[in-house]
């Protein structure tokens, strides 16, 4: 008799140790739903503050180019120059100390001559890299701006009402950079210039994108900041 009880006993408890599993394992998995939200608030926050310090040190190096443009061009060049020099120096003494010539698919070498030339090449240039600084400046700003548009597609899936702002923000950011890109006749204060209007107008952005960074993390996972 007590054993029959005891085997009515069993798949009850079981049935309990069941439900209490499962509830657990439904706690656990809001413990992890939760977390990844505030790892996800935390992240867009971050990338707020990371585009606001980019403008900013736009209208920084934009102001230097207009005060001090040949020695910010000299430091420039002789700052990337030495940079790639050392580089390529590294790379092809690796080469030689891990044997890369065993190896096939090993292009230190190669990377490392070509990294050294391109150094000594941008040091004897000094300030006349102006070309290729316009080029790299306006791809910056143009890049900024496309992040700003990506940045509009997520506030206008939010319903956040502000994503025509930053659209118009992004839109002038991207004409700037395209006018920076290619106009060759560009003159480095005209280049500055351009640098701090792309900036302010991406601080602008930046800074009303903030007040929304609240809202659209409560819109994207639930959860408020």
């Amino acid at each position: 008799m007590s054993d029959e009880v005891e085997m009515i006993k069993r798949p009850a408890d079981s049935d309990e140790e069941a439900i209490e599993g499962e509830t657990i394992g439904k706690e656990q998995s809001k413990g992890h739903d939760k977390k990844g939200d505030k790892n996800a608030g935390k992240a867009i926050k971050k990338s707020a503050w990371m585009a606001f310090a980019e403008s900013l040190a736009l209208v920084i190096l934009g102001i230097m180019l207009i005060a001090w443009p040949v020695v910010v061009m000299r430091v420039i060049s002789y700052t990337l120059g030495a940079f790639l020099a050392i580089k390529g120096s590294y790379k092809i003494m690796n080469y030689y100390m891990s044997n890369g010539h065993k190896n096939y698919f090993n292009n230190d070498l190669l990377w490392g001559i070509i990294s050294v030339l391109a150094g000594i090449t941008v040091i004897v240039l000094g300030e006349d890299i102006l070309g290729a600084f316009r080029i790299v400046a306006g791809i910056w700003i143009i890049y900024e701006a496309l992040v700003r548009l990506n940045t509009t597609t997520k506030l206008s899936a939010a319903g956040v009402p502000a994503w025509h702002y930053t659209m118009l923000v992004a839109i002038l950011m991207l004409v700037l950079g395209v006018f920076v890109t290619f106009n060759t006749g560009a003159v480095t204060q005209l280049i500055g210039a351009m640098m701090i209007v792309s900036g302010i107008i991406g601080i602008v952005g930046d800074v009303m994108f903030m007040q929304y960074v609240g809202t659209l993390v409560e819109k994207l996972t639930g959860e408020k900041l």
